[in-house]
């Protein structure tokens, strides 16, 4: 009795900081974070403020947690559908996986204008909130462990992989936004090109 009761009481914080979340990320997509007080997301989730600083410092700090959240979501729903497809060759799974991120980033432009540049966060921020533990389904796990399975000999796998995440970040924001230096589907060729060279440097 005593483990269920905390369990409930687990499953109520969880449910808390998810109404949160959601609340600021609707009042911070629609009139901007400067223009959002705290007061406005507690009403928006309905919980009482000194609810608010159980989870977060400030607005700041619940901003880049909603990064993390959205850019980890947006990795593992393209690893779940890389999983549905046989994709043998490690490079054509990295490169599919990048193409699925774009691909739901270019049809969300609210959702890449809240993220920015920043997709990154996601990949190699740890240990933020009960709310991400359950995402087990990763970039790096995908990244690291198709190193091993198919035998590259890739220098430096963790730079390389936030080269390619950086390079991914800030070059598809400009992109898909500003059409600079040109539209998404003609600059993927050369973002999927720069990215095998990175993946086969020696």
């Amino acid at each position: 009795m005593e483990g269920y009761i905390v369990s409930k009481i687990k499953e109520k914080k969880i449910e808390k900081e998810i109404k949160l979340l959601n609340s600021a990320y609707k009042l911070f997509t629609k009139k901007g974070i400067k223009e959002t007080s705290i007061q406005d997301i507690v009403n928006e989730a309905g919980v009482a403020k000194g609810t608010f600083y159980l989870y977060f410092k400030d607005k700041y700090d619940l901003q880049n947690k909603l990064i993390i959240r959205k850019s980890k979501d947006l990795f593992t729903e393209a690893i779940k559908s890389l999983n549905k497809n046989y994709i043998e060759d490690f490079d054509d799974q990295i490169i599919y996986v990048i193409n699925y991120v774009i691909d739901l980033l270019k049809n969300d432009e609210t959702l890449i204008g809240f993220i920015s540049k920043d997709l990154s966060l996601g990949v190699y921020t740890e240990g933020v909130s009960n709310v991400f533990e359950d995402n087990n389904i990763g970039i790096q796990k995908l990244f690291f462990k198709g190193i091993e399975k198919h035998n590259k000999k890739i220098k430096n796998p963790e730079v390389k992989l936030f080269m390619i995440i950086e390079l991914v970040s800030s070059t598809v924001f400009t992109s898909i936004i500003k059409k600079q230096p040109l539209p998404i589907e003609e600059y993927k060729p050369h973002l999927y090109k720069m990215i095998r060279n990175i993946l086969n440097e020696n």
